[in-house]
């Protein structure tokens, strides 16, 4: 059961008219009232001699008293509405509901003689309407702060009481969804996203790439946004809001949005609490190739969310999201597509009600950052390796947040590996092609010394690993392990042991990559020669991220 508490409005009787009318696509039927403040008011759906306007009359009484001492958008609308699957309520059920939403909001308390007045209105199977005049009969207005939450945490009790179904409750973290209003406006323009939902995106990844609060402000302008920063007197920042350049209300003005309407960790305060945060170990040393450091520090996320403390795996989860967020920047353009929909879809996992210790990430944090600031890496199995570890903290990820209850974000998270495996598909097929072209060209004896070392690990999966078009380029892995100083066995089942391997396509492709994680098996081709020169960071401008002029 679902509450709606529209935006308060001044038009009783338009409410009223929208309510006992046919609707915007005749969906109305026999629209009549289930109860009202005194059951005595006017009902035009079930009274031939009852109008809208007596109705309407009735409800603004206490309105027309309080005279300019009324709210000036006085009119409550709520509407409730059942699930698609629950049994059809009887209008005795509906009129107990409303009163009880009504006394959990503190529109009409139960027993309050000077309660709003208020009317429920049915006009469907599944759901009524309840609209109040918010002026009391003592005239004062009613104390209704937190209204929505006080009605969601009715209608839980609700649901269980009537043996209705239990809807899944967010925790508040989730982002504003775009309104009707600015859903028509992206469609009447032809864009496929709201100006609201460019603007979470486009503020998301300069949060990601951004080194401090300064370089913030610059991407977000350069990626095509204005931003207007608020000051304090003392000259220290107090806010931000940005709008899309070209994006104005009917005046002519930009239609501005500030960061917290954007998203619950993209206010002022969250952004400096986040590239601000000091770090919680010494920096390592500055020698080890970027997108190597990367990939080691994504592939301990999983390891770190087994851990117990709730606020450092918040902050893993969040600086994964970063991750995702920059990489459609770096990587080669038949990639973007899919990267940008797994980080857009991640978007909701990557924040819950558990406060995250930033401090704890700020060297993975780090490690994001610089992949902006140097080439991306020839070798493909290097971005290989780095998607597949993507794949399994997103994995991880989800399965922390189920095991809390964070309902939204594990399905965020499952949504995010659909796209994270299909670009780990597209992007593993040349380096995976060249692996397996070296596992054909190992000696019989070295092919039958692998395959042993498969069945000593993995006894169960073996014949299946045997047998399948991946056993090459595992085998030819397993070989490199091996010259490299590694125990084949023992690395199959450390590789094992790192996520079930039952519902993968492919295990000796899985393992492949896996192996050449653990075994740092990219360490001697992606480190030859200096250091490249760290470049300036330049946005990569795709549709999502286009520079705006």
């Amino acid at each position: 059961m679902i509450a709606n508490i529209v935006k308060p409005g001044h038009k009783t009787r338009g409410v009223l008219n929208y309510l006992y009318g046919p609707g915007r696509a005749n969906e109305h039927t026999d629209p009549h009232l289930v109860a009202s403040f005194d059951g005595f008011a006017p009902d035009p759906g079930r009274d031939p001699d009852a109008t809208l306007a007596q109705l309407a009359v009735v409800l603004d009484l206490r309105v027309k008293q309080a005279s300019h001492k009324a709210p000036e958008n006085h009119v409550w609308h709520c509407s409730i509405r059942s699930a698609p699957e629950d049994r059809h309520l009887s209008d005795d059920e509906w009129a107990t509901i409303a009163r009880r939403v009504l006394d959990a909001t503190g529109i009409a308390p139960a027993g309050d003689p000077d309660a709003c007045r208020w009317v429920a209105v049915r006009h469907a199977d599944d759901h009524i309407h309840i609209v109040a005049t918010k002026v009391r009969g003592d005239l004062r207005p009613p104390r209704n702060w937190n209204d929505f939450l006080r009605a969601d945490k009715e209608l839980e009790a609700i649901e269980k009481e009537y043996g209705l179904r239990q809807v899944q409750r967010g925790d508040r973290t989730a982002a504003k969804r775009p309104t009707r209003a600015e859903q028509e406006k992206a469609r009447r323009t032809g864009n496929a996203r709201t100006s609201r939902e460019h603007l979470r995106t486009v503020v998301r990844t300069a949060l990601s790439a951004a080194m401090d609060t300064e370089e913030f402000f610059r991407l977000v302008e350069g990626a095509g946004a204005l931003i207007d920063v608020q000051y304090f007197p003392s000259g220290d920042v107090r806010g931000y809001k940005v709008a899309l350049d070209g994006d104005t209300n009917a005046h002519g003005q930009p239609v501005w949005f500030s960061g917290s309407t954007l998203a619950p960790d993209l206010s002022y305060p969250k952004i400096a609490e986040r590239l601000t945060a000091p770090e919680a170990a010494p920096k390592e040393g500055t020698g080890f190739p970027t997108w190597r450091r990367l990939t080691a520090a994504i592939d301990q996320i999983p390891d770190h969310l087994r851990n117990d403390d709730a606020e450092a795996g918040q902050a893993h989860v969040t600086v994964l999201a970063e991750a995702l967020d920059v990489l459609p920047l770096a990587v080669p353009a038949s990639l973007r597509p899919e990267l940008l929909q797994a980080a857009t879809a991640f978007e909701r996992a990557s924040r819950s009600r558990i406060r995250a210790q930033h401090q704890q990430t700020q060297a993975t944090r780090r490690a994001v950052k610089a992949i902006l600031r140097e080439p991306a890496p020839k070798d493909g199995v290097l971005l290989a390796v780095l998607l597949d570890a993507l794949l399994l903290a997103a994995v991880a990820a989800q399965h922390w947040h189920r095991t809390r209850g964070h309902t939204q974000q594990a399905k965020a998270a499952s949504q995010a590996t659909v796209h994270l495996r299909t670009a780990y598909q597209a992007a593993a097929t040349a380096p995976l092609a060249v692996i397996r072209q070296r596992g054909t060209q190992l000696p019989e004896w070295l092919h039958h010394q692998q395959a042993n070392a498969v069945r000593r690990a993995l006894p169960e999966q073996a014949e299946q690993i045997l047998t399948e078009a991946g056993w090459p380029a595992l085998a030819a892995t397993l070989a490199q392990a091996g010259t490299a100083g590694h125990n084949p066995a023992a690395l199959l089942t450390q590789a094992a042991h790192e996520r079930e391997l039952d519902t993968v396509t492919s295990v000796s492709e899985v393992l492949t990559w896996r192996l050449h994680r653990l075994a740092d098996l990219n360490q001697r081709t992606t480190s030859r020669g200096p250091a490249p020169r760290q470049a300036p960071y330049r946005p990569v401008h795709t549709d999502q991220h286009r520079r705006m002029r």
